[in-house]
């Protein structure tokens, strides 16, 4: 697949390109299409992530945590207020580790999905 594909989501850093390139090198041509359509799709951008965690601090905590698949800790640190600002502090200094994590997962599950459509 072309890397200009990959190049352009948004806020993509080099570490999350590389695994992504190494987890789809042995796809296909067809089967790495269908991976970039699954993947920008499900992919979420760090800035988001850093977006809604600030909403922390306007007193709706832990909706990054939503968007990250975190629903446990979601509800904690919405009923919490983000675990009385700590957690949302600590997140905001995490934001794309957060954002890397939850990408990575979402890599291996297209990859297996854009694998199983054929070659």
């Amino acid at each position: 697949m072309n890397n200009n594909l990959l190049m352009t989501l948004p806020g993509i850093e080099s570490e999350e390109l590389f695994f992504t390139q190494e987890a789809i090198k042995d796809l296909s041509e067809e089967q790495q299409k269908n991976f970039f359509l699954l993947y920008s799709g499900r992919r979420k951008d760090p800035q988001t992530i850093l977006i809604c965690a600030l909403l922390g601090f306007v007193g709706v905590a832990g909706v990054h945590r939503f968007l990250v698949g975190q629903i446990g800790m979601g509800v904690l640190f919405f009923f919490t207020a983000g675990v009385c600002f700590v957690g949302t502090i600590i997140d905001l200094m995490n934001y794309k580790k957060l954002a890397l994590e939850f990408n990575q997962r979402q890599v291996i599950e297209c990859k297996l999905i854009a694998g199983s459509m054929g070659a």
